[in-house]
């Protein structure tokens, strides 16, 4: 896992490497990688894509769904 270049990517805005569903666990500090999954299956999620059986998540897709989250919190 890669806590700190993923933290670090997603600040700096530029992207040096695809993210995994490990780094949005650590990013998010989710309890389980299975709710990235589940976010996934359900749609409700960041946007995801394969690259053969792998997830990967671009960094500026992440930071522009937690941004979204954060205003509808917000607004509610």
């Amino acid at each position: 896992m890669a806590s700190a270049s993923a933290t670090s990517t997603l600040r700096a805005g530029l992207p040096d490497r695809y993210l995994t569903p490990d780094d949005l666990v650590e990013l998010f500090q989710l309890e389980s990688i299975e709710t990235v999954y589940a976010w996934r299956k359900k749609r409700t999620g960041p946007p995801a894509f394969r690259v053969g059986k792998h997830l990967r998540y671009d960094p500026s897709a992440v930071h522009r769904w937690a941004t979204e989250r954060m205003a509808a919190d917000e607004a509610a």
